[in-house]
């Protein structure tokens, strides 16, 4: 039997799942590189060479990679690097697949192709031992650029949103908005994430402060002050009494 002839409307419809499988096919492998990249740099083993990506002469040199918080891992093996402020900009996170398109007069120009998930925390602006910046948020601190630090304007004990991959642990997050100025006056980054005392445990410092006052009998230091103001006062009007 002759096949049937689609219609152009079937025809259509064909085109685009075939569209939408290429589309599909071509974010596995973006996934798939990425994850290798992330894998090597994490054993510390150098990723496998490949040739890059090489378009006309026109547009230049391809290579794509992953974003590491600071320089993208190329697929070749190398490391580029990526500005600062494009990346604080971007807000770019670990683990995005970017493209890099090194032109014939030496320009590096990234595209983002690959984003991972994404979550947002709310952290509170800080600075490590080093003076690095960080944001501690759910009790981790993650580093972010100075370049955003710089672009939102933001100064330790500032609350601020940071952008960190959602399934995935990471050094470095990507800060989003300054949520409120000062928003932690007096925050102490060295007991963050500690529990608060329960009321028990404030009671017991209480009476502990209170027991290092006391005196042999009883007394608090204070009360040694008002028994013995009354007492000094008589001797002084003694004191001042002329000799019989």
């Amino acid at each position: 039997m002759p096949r049937k002839k689609k219609s152009e409307k079937e025809n259509g419809q064909d085109l685009q799942k075939i569209a939408a499988i290429r589309e599909m096919i071509a974010n596995a492998e973006r996934t798939i590189v990425s994850a290798r990249a992330m894998l090597s740099q994490l054993e510390g083993k150098p990723m496998k060479r490949s040739t890059p990506k090489v378009s006309s002469d026109e547009e230049g040199e391809i290579v794509e990679g992953v974003f590491d918080g600071q320089v993208m891992m190329g697929t070749d093996g190398k490391q580029y690097p990526v500005p600062a402020n494009y990346a604080s900009k971007s807000k770019l996170v670990e683990g995005d697949m970017l493209k890099l398109t090194i032109t014939p007069d030496g320009s590096f120009v990234y595209k983002q192709i690959g984003p991972v998930e994404r979550k947002r925390l709310i952290g509170i602006v800080s600075q490590d031992d080093l003076g690095n910046y960080v944001v501690l948020a759910e009790g981790k601190a993650y580093r972010v650029l100075l370049a955003s630090v710089t672009y939102f304007k933001a100064e330790p004990a500032d609350e601020v949103t940071v952008v960190v991959p959602r399934d995935s642990e990471s050094v470095w997050g990507a800060i989003e908005n300054l949520v409120k100025k000062g928003g932690a006056e007096g925050f102490d980054s060295e007991n963050f994430g500690k529990e608060e005392d329960s009321e028990e445990e404030k009671d017991e410092k209480i009476i502990k402060s209170t027991e290092d006052k006391l005196g042999q009998d009883g007394k608090l230091e204070s009360d040694f002050i008002d028994e013995w103001t009354p007492e000094l006062e008589k001797l002084r009007e003694e004191a001042s009494k002329p000799a019989v």
